[in-house]
């Protein structure tokens, strides 16, 4: 079956703070997007965090780790990911939106006390 240009992702965005008391602001909490954009999302922290980790869960329920930073940036492929403690946010971006990015995207936080 062949996709058309104009295809629609269903990109949802969620994340997830597996911290105590981190309040974290997301943006934006849901895109749905033409394929071939190239979105940003952003999660912005309370207080700040040793390191981050990034998840990709697709429509059928697999859930995949893409990055795992404390700081600064890590591009695979088209994804690029940076992490900033002092800030206080992480983002990532996906270059060149395709069908098979679609699904829920995950972050979470890690403090070592």
């Amino acid at each position: 079956m062949q996709r058309g240009l104009g295809a629609l992702l269903g990109l949802l965005w969620v994340q997830l703070c597996w911290v105590r008391g981190q309040q974290v602001e997301q943006s934006p909490s849901a895109l749905r997007l033409q394929e071939g954009t190239s979105p940003t999302l952003r999660c912005n922290f309370s207080t700040t965090m040793n390191s981050v980790q990034w998840f990709h869960q697709n429509p059928e329920g697999g859930l995949i780790s893409l990055f795992f930073l404390a700081s600064g940036a890590k591009q695979e492929g088209r994804l690029k990911a940076t992490a900033n403690p002092k800030e206080r946010y992480s983002t990532l971006n996906i270059s060149t939106s395709q069908l098979e990015d679609s699904g829920t995207y995950l972050l979470e936080c890690i403090n070592v006390l």
